[in-house]
């Protein structure tokens, strides 16, 4: 596949606009006194051959070791895909980048084509005492993908693009064995002419991979019915320097510690995941995600903790709060005359119910089955909506949704261009904790904002509905004042969001990982002697600090 722009998200021919939404200048202009229709301001990436990209440290018998795994025709020291592979796509690594600040780049990039070239690879790093970094697709917001600027020994970045293949479909048990390089599309096509789906689906889906969602604890938009990653992955192969370490794909097991949840979210530190066998589940017959209006955002929680707790099944749940829907309905393309006569009769009856538009909360809920199961929880969830308020708003606002879910990561370079800074930070906690964690992270990024005495924004959105409790999804822009370094600032407030997790109960990151961006926070999130197992492990699988060093903790 091919990789992603160096400098920016997703491929070079894709970019948001704003020319075909006619609200949406407006609507950032309100909320971050920033001019998005005026030409670019903020220094554009630097053409490549502008970058400083420091030669290769390489020495000649470790790339002999490499070319014998792996082909010499897959061993790169080429400067584009060197840069590429430094840095995975975190605000922090857009800036930089864009600064001409390309970091400590690995010294080569090579692309292993089976697990045997695999153990070749990483035997020779050892030997070598030199540093690997496996690589998906580099869609990491976290931090795990980079080097440390000090960093002395030879860097090598193992590209898993190879390992690509669906290997197996196991039809009676519903698993698949699959590789751990392919990437979301090539998977749910080569399980779709099967006629499976593994239903993971996350922001990333189309520039991610199956190895790269296990190494971080992935989550997507469908885990409420297909669960995430972890759910999702029954059984792995790892290459590790004590050997291949192999997994069972059963049901369940008491073996001791799980050596399975040890591989998932450990981000390279044990070794390179090649292998996964995961859940997959029939193609449904009848697919389909609504629209639903609530009229606040209590009400909107309370709607979302019904569900979870009814005897209802949805793909998705997801509302947004009063904040990230007026941003949504201004990112709305140009309407027909049908949508107006619809918006205007729409808005009428939102005044007869007492809705108000501006505390009013945008949901979606997505349903898989058949036509009757689909028809029996559309009835269910219909009921459940009403009692908090609610209404629906039909199939459209769903559709608009489905088409553009992958998208949104573009918003961030488009910003970026006119010198504004937005980035995510999600969590999870109890039901009981969401109102309070809510009102109290809102609070804190403005009072971040003011702090700095910038322009600045912030929504969110319920999404990963669990039994206990939910995710919460935050995003957050800002118009740096100019008096700082920008990411100074967005230090600050990305600091005060995340302070604002711990302090109220919730964990540092649901699906993002932990890398370099979140580790500050890890003891304080599950404890010292947490903090002081995890690094028992690591070290003794690691003594060396050859896999990926300085990533978790």
């Amino acid at each position: 596949m091919e990789p992603m722009k160096w400098w920016g998200w997703g491929r070079e021919e894709i970019a948001f606009t704003h020319e075909d939404k006619p609200a949406l200048r407006g609507f950032i202009h309100r909320v971050l006194e920033l001019d998005v229709g005026a030409a670019p301001t903020a220094a554009r990436a630097p053409a490549f051959a502008d970058l400083r990209v420091p030669a290769p440290m390489l020495p000649p018998a470790l790339r002999s070791r490499l070319e014998q795994a792996v082909g010499a025709e897959h061993v790169s020291v080429d400067d584009l895909d060197r840069v590429v592979h430094a840095r995975g796509k975190s605000l922090r690594d857009l800036v930089r980048h864009r600064a001409g600040d390309v970091g400590r780049v690995p010294d080569v990039v090579v692309r292993p084509g089976d697990e045997e070239a695999v153990v070749g690879v990483l035997r020779a790093v050892l030997d070598a005492d030199a540093v690997l970094i496996p690589f998906g697709g580099g869609s990491n917001i976290s931090g795990s993908l980079e080097a440390a600027l000090d960093e002395t020994r030879p860097v090598v970045s193992v590209d898993l693009g190879r390992l690509g293949r669906v290997l197996e479909v196991d039809d009676v048990s519903r698993l698949a064995r699959v590789q751990a390089g392919i990437f979301g599309p090539a998977l749910e096509q080569q399980l779709g002419v099967r006629g499976w789906t593994a239903g993971h689906f996350p922001d990333s889906f189309a520039h991610s991979t199956l190895g790269g969602w296990i190494a971080t604890r992935s989550s997507g938009m469908q885990s409420d019915k297909y669960g995430d990653i972890a759910d999702l992955t029954r059984a792995v192969r790892m290459v590790t320097p004590t050997g291949v370490l192999v997994t069972q794909p059963v049901p369940s097991t008491s073996t001791g510690p799980s050596v399975r949840e040890m591989v998932l979210g450990s981000e390279g530190r044990l070794g390179i995941i090649t292998e996964a066998t995961i859940h997959v589940h029939r193609v449904p017959p009848r697919r389909t995600i609504l629209g639903y209006l609530l009229p606040d955002w209590p009400r909107a929680l309370a709607a979302m903790r019904e569900l979870s707790e009814a005897e209802v099944s949805p793909s998705v749940t997801r509302v947004s709060d009063a904040r990230e829907t007026q941003f949504s309905f201004a990112t709305r393309k140009r309407p027909t005359w049908v949508d107006r006569l619809s918006s205007a009769a729409l808005q009428r009856y939102l005044r007869r119910r007492g809705i108000d538009a501006e505390q009013m909360c945008l949901s979606f809920i997505g349903y898989e089955g058949s036509e009757r199961h689909v028809a029996e929880q559309r009835k269910r969830v219909a009921a459940i909506v009403k009692r908090h308020g609610g209404l629906s708003i039909g199939s459209s606002p769903g559709k608009l949704y489905d088409q553009k879910k992958f998208d949104t990561p573009y918003i961030r370079d488009f910003l970026l261009d006119r010198g504004a800074l937005a980035d995510v930070s999600e969590t999870s906690a109890p039901w009981s904790a969401l109102a309070p964690l809510y009102d109290n992270t809102v609070a804190a990024a403005r009072g971040a904002f003011a702090q700095l005495g910038v322009t600045g924004y912030v929504m969110c959105h319920l999404s990963h509905s669990y039994h206990a409790g939910a995710c919460l999804y935050f995003t957050f822009a800002l118009k740096p004042s100019g008096l700082r370094a920008p990411l100074e600032e967005y230090d600050v407030v990305k600091s005060a969001i995340q302070e604002a997790f711990i302090d109220n109960g919730a964990t540092l990151s649901h699906h993002h990982g932990v890398g370099t961006e979140h580790a500050r926070w890890l003891e304080r999130d599950i404890s010292p002697p947490g903090v002081a197992m995890v690094r028992a492990l690591l070290d003794g699988i690691d003594p060396g600090r050859n896999l990926n060093p300085g990533k978790i903790a």
